[in-house]
């Protein structure tokens, strides 16, 4: 008796949470473009629209660049973006952002509720630099909207 106690059924509710999780649709193809869509972004917004600001504020010379390989951190960031938007994908399924508006809506609630706010305790506790973290934590906000926008107005075809 003791046994049965100690390991009960799982209501209908906890079966519901669970069966709901396997029937998400997600559109692969949509989730390896937003991907890269958020990779060239930031190519986009750091060696473009801010990497003066960038690298002064990051206290960087365009020869300590030249002296880095960036294979293996272009490698992880590409990874790290398929993560990214396959969790936004999980995200924007579960909350039905069927369009790009919905979807972008999504990319920005989840860059300012998880990512800026975290980012902003850190640089507050470390004393940078404002302005930078305006331009580093404003990329993935973007970006975050880009992948949402991409992911939510992509329809899955159906089979």
């Amino acid at each position: 008796m003791a046994a049965a106690t100690a390991f009960p059924r799982k209501s209908k509710r906890a079966k519901g949470i669970f069966w709901r999780r396997n029937t998400v649709r997600i559109n692969y193809l949509a989730i390896v473009v937003a991907a890269i869509l958020y990779f060239l972004l930031g190519g986009l917004w750091f060696g473009k629209l801010f990497n003066n600001q960038w690298m002064a504020l990051e206290g960087f010379k365009a020869a300590d660049l030249k002296n880095i390989n960036p294979t293996i951190p272009y490698i992880v960031s590409m990874i790290a973006n398929l993560v990214i938007a396959f969790i936004l994908a999980l995200v924007c399924a579960t909350q039905k952002a069927d369009s790009a508006v919905k979807g972008a809506q999504t990319g920005i609630l989840m860059g300012i509720g998880f990512v800026a706010t975290t980012a902003l305790s850190t640089y507050m506790f470390e004393g940078r630099s404002f302005h930078l973290y305006l331009i580093n934590e404003g990329y993935p906000v973007v970006g975050l909207a880009l992948m949402g926008a991409v992911i939510g107005a992509w329809k899955k075809k159906a089979a």
